[in-house]
């Protein structure tokens, strides 16, 4: 028997209600599980130790929350809701639309799904089996199927109706599950003839973003409230403190709590009059936010120890080399099935293999097609690395991405024989917030908090904090701004 069991809950979409996460985190509390995780496809994880299995699952069924201990079968299917209002698209898709979504799922797939936002780049778009994406068609879907263990990835010949997308999931997952040797083209005839849904032609082809992961820790206003994202370095979050988030959460008329790829969580619509009840718990449990960007734009596997100190030493060699990673996010592999996301992918390797027991280990790198973490195109870096030389190869690999982005700018191609005309240069002043980077710029004031143009920094109100993330006027750093003088 097993000392310990790896529990996942499953959170459809990323969403969990505070009353229903109070719930589970109570009972977990009652089985004497100290911390729990959120996984690379948005659910909950938890490490409960044999003993207190069978508590748990008292608990668990009494409240009716299904839970697994092979995370390998229901995954939970994952969306870009958490980025929905704080990182704004001006797409049609909102809130109402991906709750549409996940209430046609009536069973629970066994297949990965995706429901992305076609013009967001937080929430990966093809890590699913059925990946279905948002078109330029209002309330219809572009869907990309992978077979599991597969990298092919199929574009289906139609767009799918909102409503229809769980009944579309569970016949395309029946057809794979039970057909497999089918091949897809033959697979989208099948389905049509097999099940009727509201369907549009493509009339476009989609069109995805460029990578840029969005800033998606600490307090961030938008509109007129704020949301908190909550980042661990050990990617742990203790029970105690989510169970007085969660109670927060329901004094105050928040109904969400939003999970993400990244292993975080996002809480939305904080008011500004509950602002210091959040800072409050905060202080409490002693959670700190604005972790630096580069720290941020890493994915590990799901309970494992080993790629996040792994992760954590990798971290230490980039910020003491001061080595450039904007524009890039990395991905760690340990366990020869999983997958994660990521343009730079590092992927542990038994160098010596006798049936099951693996002698010594290696590392290869690689990147993606155009740095870009959503191709499926693997290219080998360096194959082979112990350890102790892989620190030296991802920055390696930083400056090539930094160097193809510098040759890719226009501006860096002029012919040799151009000629740019110049004109003479200003150098002004402004004030930038250190934490989400904010300029206060005197030529245009601040509009969000009615302070007109023409107002110097020095004569803001002491009080004045900064309108994105309420940094105090006082850590506001002086910076040098180049104008380009108009004659």
């Amino acid at each position: 028997m097993r000392d310990y069991y790896n529990v996942k809950i499953n959170l459809p979409g990323g969403i969990a209600s505070p009353g229903v996460l109070k719930g589970i985190l109570s009972a977990a509390r009652k089985a004497d599980v100290q911390d729990v995780r959120f996984g690379a496809r948005q659910q909950l994880l938890m490490t409960v130790h044999y003993e207190q299995m069978k508590f748990l699952e008292r608990d668990l069924k009494a409240i009716g929350i299904q839970y697994n201990i092979n995370p390998e079968k229901h995954p939970n299917i994952i969306s870009s809701y958490c980025g929905e209002d704080v990182f704004r698209t001006g797409q049609w898709l909102d809130s109402n639309e991906y709750h549409t979504v996940f209430d046609s799922f009536e069973h629970m797939p066994e297949l990965k799904v995706n429901i992305s936002d076609s013009n967001q780049s937080f929430t990966p778009f093809f890590t699913g089996n059925l990946n279905f994406i948002s078109s330029p068609e209002p309330h219809f879907w572009y869907l990309y199927v992978r077979p599991k263990q597969s990298n092919i990835l199929y574009k289906w010949e139609e767009l799918v109706y909102t409503n229809e997308i769980g009944k579309v999931a569970r016949e395309i997952e029946n057809q794979l599950l039970n057909r497999p040797a089918a091949d897809l083209p033959e697979l989208f005839a099948i389905v049509k003839e097999q099940l009727a849904y509201i369907a549009l032609p493509i009339t476009q082809e989609l069109e995805l973003p460029a990578f840029s992961l969005p800033y998606y820790e600490g307090f961030n206003r938008y509109e007129s409230r704020t949301w908190l994202g909550l980042y661990r370095r050990d990617e742990q979050f203790s029970v105690e403190f989510l169970l007085d988030v969660c109670n927060l959460c329901m004094k105050t008329r928040i109904g969400e709590i939003c999970t993400t790829p990244w292993k975080s969580i996002i809480i939305k619509g904080i008011e500004d009059q509950y602002r210091s009840e959040w800072s409050n718990i905060l202080g409490k449990h002693n959670i700190n936010v604005r972790h630096a960007a580069n720290e941020l734009a890493w994915q590990t596997e799901d309970n494992t120890s080993e790629g996040t100190q792994l992760k954590q030493d990798l971290i230490r060699y980039i910020e003491k080399n001061d080595t450039r990673t904007f524009g890039l996010c990395f991905g760690i592999q340990t366990k020869p099935k999983s997958e994660v996301f990521g343009s730079v992918l590092i992927r542990k390797r038994p160098l010596l293999q006798i049936g099951q027991l693996s002698l010594w280990s290696v590392y290869d790198l690689y990147f993606t097609e155009n740095f870009n973490p959503n191709s499926r195109n693997h290219i080998l870096f360096e194959k082979g690395l112990y350890k102790i030389h892989l620190a030296g190869q991802v920055e390696r690999l930083c400056r090539k991405f930094s160097n193809k982005r510098f040759r890719d700018i226009p501006e860096n191609n002029r012919h040799e024989t151009e000629e740019v005309s110049k004109a003479p240069v200003q150098i002004q002043t402004a004030h930038q917030c250190p934490h989400c980077f904010t300029i206060y710029d005197a030529a245009f004031g601040d509009t969000l908090q009615n302070i007109p143009a023409g107002v110097l920094f020095q004569d803001l109100s002491d009080t004045y904090l900064c309108p994105t993330c309420d940094t105090p006027k006082a850590e506001f750093e002086k910076i040098t701004i180049s104008e380009i003088a108009i004659s």
